[in-house]
């Protein structure tokens, strides 16, 4: 099949589908089959078109180009389009009533009686004068319509002829009508019930009246028709509503336009104004100067005047007069010719370029100002300037801050959509900054977490695609980790039978309690006395002086201060075994099992194996600020340094495991005991001042505990429950609080 080269589409589709010629042979359409775009073509046309397809599945359709599945059998099972085989079968008998030429008879044998004068409507054949006789001395052929061979017989022909009878295509079966339909195939059967077992063999076959297809069909169409009247109608709306919505698009850009002429002629007007300014005041400062500078120059013109006249009076009077007459004059000349000079000392042989004019324009920062001077936004879109935030909670150090950000357009509206570029930090005042990691929810909501790493001031930074949202950036304070309110509230109170120097917490919040009787006290979660470990003496279940305990590697370890030893006991207060050390008032074991003891009477720190032996000491007796004195409580920060609680010196001694000194920090009364938690707040009691105070990581002091607090000692901290227990010495108590 020659391919058109015409753009027969965009005609094509606007062509009446009884068009009777083809548009790809260009001739009037022979046995016409239509295909699923409605277009209609020659089958011989569309074989040749399936051939040239070769084994491909899909052929184009000729006009509209659209896909059309190949099926078994090609061409031929497509519906046959039967009305326009008739407009063709029309269209070809009103062109031989028209036309000039001899039309042979359709019913002579070569034409022997003459050529055709009439045409039989019903029958569809040329009839010569003689078969013309013979067709209406019929009894039933007489009843035929028959019409003249010319331009009134052509009219008549449009208006006489109907569609014929539709009968078997097959060969030698041409006289049998049709009257059955394949529900399998789903179109009428082109043959008769002698053929259709062959070609419909095992399809499903009803013999229906063709009015009842028709009519199915017709209200098939009807359906479909009045669906696409509503589709139109519906899209038409649309298209009016899109009209409107140009036109609005048009008038508000022609606003915005408006808008931003007046903005950038006011800029213009202002940079105009402060332009006429600059240069009056420049006019005006010139002037002045200039005024100075002519005012100056007549006086050195007058001082050069007189200078001449003096020196020319004192060259005559030195040539003429005597020494007699110049004494006479008293030194009138000199004194008068210095005088004028005197005038002129200030004056300097060069320019004084304190005159000079200089103009400071800085165009770089308003350039930089102008490049985001305006906003053009589309108040369909999101709006990152008028998006909002809010935060789950108040900003503590080292605790998750949680920011929601809900996008939104310009007209204020919730944004319902995800995708925008979120970026949320927060800045201290030294620099630091921190970043969270947003989720993108997909709804216009995005979240994240910030953790600030120190306390004070805060910048909140949030932005959207770049731009920063409403009320950002914000300024936070970040607070200490505790809140300072629930401490003084004591949440549980242990009495003890003895004055409690120190306490020790284990995995399953059992509570140990050294007390002044020299016993070991154990006290389960609630407060309940389970046992009593030991008693005073100096044999190895007995102690003299239990300063301070440490449970590690599910062992008890006893500072034994008077019977100078580290004891080890199992939980359950059975003796393991000891190591000998002077004055032991504090003990402290690492996760290499290096036991740390301090010697309050030594004024040290003595390090001691898992064997007992002593590997290092780290010693308070030398001068400056690594001098300490009485140290009880040891501690590990979150760094792994030790801080010691120096007594006698009131203050805390910060080292390195190696015993380099790093720095001090408190102003305190006779300091106990000290616990750190994994933040590195310090908690230090102090026995003097009858309070707990707390530093942050730092060494700043943030807050005093008092409250019922008397004499307090040793201290232990729960990190499972965030509990502070507390030796309350003269108060023979232990305090609970929760921190």
């Amino acid at each position: 099949m020659e391919s058109v080269k015409t753009d027969t589409k965009s005609v094509a589709l606007k062509e009446p589908l009884c068009h009777t010629i083809c548009w790809v042979c260009f001739k009037p359409y022979n046995d016409p089959r239509i295909l699923p775009c409605l277009h209609s073509f020659c089958l011989q046309c569309l074989d040749h078109a399936i051939q040239k397809c070769g084994s491909q599945q899909l052929f184009q359709c000729p006009t509209c180009e659209r896909n059309v599945a190949i099926t078994v059998g090609g061409a031929s099972t497509l519906p046959q389009n039967l009305h326009l085989r008739f407009e063709v079968e029309v269209a070809g008998c009103v062109s031989k009533l028209i036309s000039n030429s001899e039309v042979s008879c359709d019913h002579c044998i070569d034409g022997r009686n003459g050529p055709a004068v009439v045409f039989c409507c019903t029958c569809r054949q040329f009839l010569c004068k003689h078969c013309e006789d013979h067709h209406r001395s019929g009894r039933q052929l007489s009843k035929h319509d028959i019409i003249e061979l010319d331009q009134e017989g052509a009219k008549h022909l449009q208006a006489i002829m109907k569609p014929r009878e539709h009968y078997c295509t097959q060969p030698n079966h041409e006289e049998n009508n049709l009257n059955f339909y394949c529900e399998t195939c789903q179109c009428l059967i082109h043959m008769c019930g002698d053929c259709m077992p062959v070609a419909h063999n095992g399809h499903s076959i009803t013999i229906t009246e063709l009015s009842t297809i028709a009519k199915n069909h017709r209200s098939a169409i009807e359906e479909v028709l009045a669906n696409a009247r509503e589709t139109v109608a519906r899209v038409t709306g649309a298209i009016d509503v899109n009209n409107k919505g140009r036109e609005h698009v048009m008038l508000s850009k022609m606003k915005a336009h408006e808008a931003i002429d007046q903005a950038f002629e006011a800029l213009q007007q202002a940079l105009e104004l402060r332009k006429t300014t600059l240069l009056s005041e420049l006019e005006s400062i010139s002037l002045s100067k200039t005024t100075a500078l002519t005012l100056q120059k007549e006086m050195f013109e007058k001082v050069i005047e007189e200078i001449g006249y003096y020196t020319e009076v004192a060259s005559h009077i030195l040539q003429t007069h005597t020494d007699h007459e110049i004494a006479g004059l008293r030194g009138l000349i000199p004194t008068e010719l210095s005088s004028v000079l005197r005038k002129v000392e200030p004056i300097h042989p060069v320019p004084n370029t304190h005159d000079d004019i200089s103009a400071i324009v800085q165009t770089d920062g308003l350039i930089r100002e102008l490049s985001k001077f305006g906003s053009i936004f589309d108040l369909s879109a999101p709006s990152p300037s008028l998006s909002t935030w809010t935060s789950t909670s108040e900003a503590k150090v080292k605790c998750g801050f949680h920011v929601k950000v809900q996008s939104k357009t310009s007209k204020g509206t919730v944004y319902p959509h995800g995708g925008l570029q979120m970026k949320a930090e927060m800045r201290s005042n030294t620099g630091a900054v921190v970043h969270g990691e947003v989720e993108d929810h997909g709804d216009g909501t995005y979240t994240t977490t910030l953790i600030p790493l120190t306390t004070g001031p805060h910048q909140l930074l949030i932005t959207l695609d770049g731009q920063h949202v409403l009320n950002s950036p914000h300024d936070i304070n970040v607070l200490h980790k505790y809140d300072h309110s629930t401490l003084v509230n004591v949440q549980q109170v242990i009495k003890c039978s003895s004055a409690p120097y120190c306490v020790a917490i284990r995995d399953n919040g059992d509570l140990y309690v050294g007390a002044y009787d020299d016993c070991i006290y154990l006290f389960d979660a609630t407060g309940h006395l389970k046992k009593t470990i030991g008693c005073h003496g100096n044999n190895d279940d007995q102690f003299d002086y239990p300063f301070d305990m440490v449970v590690k590697e599910n062992v008890l370890h006893v500072a034994d201060k008077s019977n100078n030893c580290i004891k080890r006991l199992t939980l359950e207060g059975t003796f393991i075994n000891k190591y000998s050390t002077n004055g032991a008032a504090g003990v402290l074991v690492d996760e290499h099992y290096r036991i740390y003891v301090s010697d309050c009477s030594g004024n040290k720190i003595n390090v001691l194996d898992r064997n007992g032996d002593n590997i290092l000491t780290i010693y308070g007796c030398v001068t400056g600020d690594h001098r300490f004195r009485s140290p009880y409580g040891l501690a590990f920060d979150p760094l792994g340094n030790i801080h010691v609680a120096a007594s006698d010196s009131n203050a805390i001694k910060v080292f390195t495991r190696e015993g380099v000194y790093v720095r001090k920090y408190g102003d305190l009364k006779g300091p106990r005991g000290i616990v750190i938690d994994s933040d590195g707040y310090s908690f230090v009691s102090e026995y003097e001042g009858n309070c707990i105070s707390i530093f942050d990581p730092q060494g700043s002091k943030i807050h005093t505990m008092l409250g019922d607090l008397n004499k307090p000692f040793g201290l232990a901290l729960d990190s499972r429950t965030n509990s502070l227990y507390v030796a309350n010495y003269d108060e023979h108590s232990v305090l609970k609080y929760s921190v």
